[in-house]
């Protein structure tokens, strides 16, 4: 018997690293339009909605929850950097923003809910495999926080472009986000200060009927409640010295 140290065991690297586990992790146009995602009723308000409300840059991902309405119950806009994209890692980051903004529909039967996906980058619209690979993050990502899978849209320097279907726009794009934006659009002080600006102009309705506590008011209201005195005649002295009483003007 002979006593010895074994040779270390190689260790694989992890399976995100491996290429071929890695394209396995992207889905094509065509397996992405056979996945049966449902089709935005109205693409380009969805799209104008979060471009305002985010305002992203190149390699920005926007995550939202849409409801039955296609109205926003939950956004989350982050920006991922990467040179080999990997389906898995993207999945990963697209649950924890989820779960961050919004709770998992996982208790219903089927869901109700819809999560889409808004990635601005460079280059031209049409599909690359970094879109594969945020396609597959997206539906893995869906199926674990009880959500459907919906459309994942490409903002590029000249168009929109919803990937596995036609439709598309030319605004807004990644050219526009270096647009200023004004304090009324994006803080609640900004539009009360407009509001008040705008009250306080000489032409406004509001100013036309004279306030309550100006020293001209002529209201009957208070002309009323003003004493008159003005009238009464000084009193005269008796012979005695004392004060004579005042008598009413009516009583003359």
């Amino acid at each position: 018997m002979s006593f010895g140290f074994a040779p270390p065991q190689q260790v694989s690297p992890p399976a995100s690293a491996d290429p071929a586990a890695r394209l396995g992790r992207t889905l094509e146009p065509a397996e992405w339009a056979s996945a049966g995602i449902p089709l935005l009723r109205n693409p380009r308000e969805v799209v104008a909605g979060l471009h305002d409300r985010h305002r992203p840059v190149p390699s920005t991902a926007i995550v939202a929850v849409l409801d039955t309405h296609e109205r926003v119950a939950a956004s989350a806009s982050f920006t991922e950097l990467t040179a080999a994209p990997d389906g898995w890692e993207f999945r990963n980051v697209l649950l924890a923003h989820l779960r961050r903004v919004i709770p998992h529909d996982l208790r219903l039967r089927a869901p109700v809910r819809t999560a889409v996906l808004l990635y601005c980058r460079e280059g031209e619209p049409r599909w690359t495999e970094t879109d594969g690979a945020w396609m597959w993050g997206l539906r893995d990502a869906c199926t674990l926080h009880g959500l459907r899978c919906g459309a994942y849209i490409a903002l590029t320097p000249n168009r929109w472009q919803v990937l596995g279907e036609g439709r598309g726009g030319r605004r807004p794009k990644t050219s526009s986000v270096a647009k200023p934006v004004t304090a009324s659009r994006r803080t609640g002080a900004g539009h009360m200060e407009a509001g008040r600006t705008t009250a306080a102009r000489p032409d406004s309705p509001r100013t036309d009927s004279p306030r309550r506590d100006s020293p001209h008011t002529d209201s009957p209201r208070t002309a009323a409640a003003v004493p008159v005195t003005q009238h009464r005649s000084a009193p005269r002295r008796t012979g005695g010295g004392a004060p004579e009483a005042h008598r009413h003007t009516a009583a003359r």
